[in-house]
């Protein structure tokens, strides 16, 4: 009356039982081992993890900020032109919040009669919107006397460009 379907098993050979029985005890028992393990290991940690060395490097910020461009001549000093271009150019090129112009008599002069040093020493200090050593804090008095000097000189001053001298490479 009613139709019986064969059951069939997937194993069909004498050889595949023998690999199913194995695998069938050696599983559960490499899971146990392994559990057993984990369970029973100690947590450890790496003793160079703890050295001041080790905990700056986990720490250090993910960047930083530099103000003022790289020298490209590599350590030898910029010389006044070059100075102004990378640094200086940027606020005084178009006489950015009352900087005075680059090659303008009328904005240099009443600064010129102030001399030389007296520039030096404001712009080292930073005055109005232009922050200490025109923000480029690479730079040494020397190079803002030199930068100083050669826009000076632009706007009709006669003073003299300090010489360059090779800068020293700190490591």
């Amino acid at each position: 009356m009613s139709t019986h379907e064969e059951h069939t098993s997937f194993i069909k050979t004498p050889q595949q039982l023998v690999v199913v029985i194995l695998l069938a005890f050696i599983v559960p028992v490499v899971a146990i081992v392994l559990v057993i393990k984990l369970v029973l290991s100690q947590p450890s940690a790496d003793p160079a993890a703890l050295t001041p060395d080790a905990v700056a490097a986990r720490i250090q910020p993910v960047g930083h900020v530099e103000f003022g461009a790289a020298s490209a001549s590599g350590g030898a000093a910029a010389s006044g032109e070059e100075i102004v271009k990378t640094t200086c150019a940027a606020c005084h090129q178009a006489g950015v919040a009352g900087a005075p112009k680059l090659g303008s008599q009328p904005d240099w002069a009443p600064r010129i009669k102030q001399g030389m040093n007296a520039l030096v020493a404001s712009v080292v200090k930073g005055k109005g919107a232009m922050p200490p050593r025109a923000g480029n804090a690479s730079l040494s008095d020397q190079d803002i006397a030199r930068a100083v000097a050669f826009m000076a000189n632009q706007a009709g001053a006669k003073f003299k460009e300090p010489a360059a001298t090779a800068k020293k490479k700190s490591k």
